[in-house]
């Protein structure tokens, strides 16, 4: 049995009735080789023998929620719709600044957002710093830096295009934090 997350892209199409389409994960690609929607779910079959997958879909408001069997492997199953359009508000480079007990500490943020998943990295007269996870949820930021003396946490909500939160350096050091878009 297998637990965790892991991002997996389902390409589908429907064409006349006739499901076609894909699901990709970091290392895998499994094509749909049947598919169809009875009852209200919808249920795929994905790969050829010996390695066929299977999954069972069925929409909760803006989510597919349902099932996925590999073999003996067996999982749950949430899929949130990913608008390649929609508005992003925050990627690219931002101008910060923390507080660091009552010093005003200048950094950049240089961030990318791919649907809910953020990356990018910091720099300061410290260095530079790569974010190791993040997450744009909600209109909340939370990303995680490896910095040389340890993690850097930030957490941020976004009003009126600026973010602003707390911060936590490596358990020695919290605060607040704003940044404003780079013009």
């Amino acid at each position: 049995m297998t637990s965790g997350e892991m991002d997996v892209t389902l390409e589908i199409k429907n064409v006349d009735g006739k499901v076609s389409g894909r699901a990709v994960s970091s290392n895998h690609e499994y094509q749909i080789t049947s598919g169809e929607i009875t009852g209200g779910k919808l249920a795929l079959k994905f790969g050829a023998a010996p390695d066929t997958a299977s999954l069972t879909l069925e929409r909760k408001g803006d989510v597919l929620t349902g099932d996925w069997i590999r073999g003996a492997e067996k999982g749950a199953v949430e899929l949130k719709k990913f608008d390649p359009n929609a508005k992003d508000d925050l990627s690219g480079e931002w101008d910060a600044v923390a507080d660091a007990q009552g010093q005003a500490f200048p950094f950049t943020l240089v961030l990318k957002l791919e649907g809910d998943k953020v990356t990018g990295s910091s720099s300061s007269q410290l260095g530079t710093s790569n974010i190791s996870s993040g997450s744009w949820k909600d209109g909340k930021l939370a990303v995680i830096l490896n910095g040389d003396n340890g993690q850097i946490a930030l957490v941020a909500t976004m009003i009126e295009g600026k973010l602003s939160g707390d911060y936590d350096y490596a358990g020695q050091l919290q605060g607040k934090w704003v940044a404003v878009r780079k013009k």
